[in-house]
């Protein structure tokens, strides 16, 4: 397909603006964090930020893979890791009126545990901060190193995502030579797992993926991947049309339309997803905490009080109630720690050692 041909009608949105996501990105500058939904020029940025959903990238902005669908810089990044930045995003976060935040990573090859202990730690001390937020970890496959898996689940985050990115007979062409579509289909499974003690003492601990189409896929091999996903213990599936960032990445087979994409939503509900978002401009973090909320009216099954909660209404009503809820947190919490970012020598003193975590200059690949 011509780079240069039109996009479809339904792939055009209105550019981002209004008081609160002035607001929060005027913050997010001021606190030095980086968001995904800036950096990848999501066309959702507006619609999340102003429920408070928002998605921070943790180690570097230099990733050791190179798939042919993402625009992030490639590279080695010789184990350079800030200890500083566990404690740094959390108070930063934790000060903002977010209810739902998503804390993805670039894939870390050149560590031992590819980055799991440093995202865990980050986890786990915006927990303590902020007891309300939920959060969302958007983790790599560390290599099938299911130890690293482990440790990002132990963290507790509400959502445990790894996207398998696209149907198995494109995955070569389409991620990086590393990556793999039973590999990630293994790490989404021992998530499943993994999560079961804290699913039995009543948590809620859910595990998403997510599926790029356009990419010269079919639209049963798109089924088969959401049926693998199931079969995996996935619990909410995510599907996007992909967009090509610029002349040298994978081309835009096919635009796939909005009643293709409620086609595959209604496949998923069958399947037993507790959630489907799908449609032109959904991406992996879209609308988080709607999506989270949704879930959870799903995981009700035939609850016939709770399936009427499921209206767009309902969704609002609660959807402001958790923003509320997050602004009083946030103003304690900016009350209690201030405005003074983290700093080295004060890190020890702000933040105990999680159990069992071990020294970052330990983690670097020689």
């Amino acid at each position: 397909m011509d780079r240069f041909a039109p996009k479809p009608d339904w792939l055009k949105v209105r550019a981002p603006g209004g008081d609160t996501y002035q607001q929060l990105k005027k913050t997010f500058r001021e606190l030095d964090l980086h968001t995904v939904c800036e950096e990848a020029r999501c066309p959702n940025v507006g619609e999340c930020w102003r429920e408070g959903t928002a998605t921070v990238m943790l180690l570097g902005d230099v990733c050791t893979r190179g798939c042919r669908f993402c625009a992030v810089t490639t590279g080695d990044p010789r184990g350079a890791v800030d200890v500083r930045e566990p404690e740094h995003v959390a108070r930063a976060i934790a000060r903002l009126d977010l209810q739902y935040v998503v804390m993805t990573m670039v894939n870390r090859d050149d560590l031992l545990d590819g980055g799991a202990e440093h995202v865990g730690r980050t986890v786990e001390r915006l927990h303590q901060l902020r007891p309300d937020i939920l959060i969302e970890t958007l983790v790599g496959d560390f290599n099938g190193h299911l130890s690293s898996v482990d440790a990002i689940v132990d963290s507790g985050p509400d959502v445990f995502a790894h996207n398998v990115e696209c149907v198995r007979r494109l995955q070569r062409t389409v991620r990086d030579v590393r990556s793999s579509y039973d590999l990630s289909l293994t790490v989404l499974r021992r998530a499943k797992e993994r999560s079961r003690a804290a699913i039995q003492a009543g948590k809620k601990r859910l595990t998403k993926s997510s599926i790029m189409v356009g990419l010269g896929e079919t639209d049963d091999e798109v089924t088969a991947t959401m049926r693998d996903l199931r079969d995996a213990g996935v619990d909410v599936v995510t599907l996007g049309q992909y967009l090509r960032p610029g002349p040298k990445y994978h081309e835009v087979m096919r635009f796939v339309p909005p009643e293709q994409f409620a086609i595959y939503q209604q496949q998923a509900l069958e399947m037993g997803f507790l959630y489907a978002a799908s449609g032109p401009l959904v991406r992996s973090s879209y609308r988080a905490a709607e999506v989270f909320l949704r879930s959870l009216l799903g995981d009700v099954g035939g609850d016939i009080a709770a399936a009427g909660k499921a209206d767009p209404a309902w969704i609002e009503a609660a959807l402001g109630e958790r923003l509320t809820i997050a602004r009083r947190e946030a103003a304690r919490v900016t009350a209690e720690i201030g405005d003074a970012p983290a700093t080295q020598a004060g890190l020890l003193e702000m933040q105990p050692p999680a159990r069992g975590l071990v020294p970052a200059s330990a983690l670097v690949r020689r």
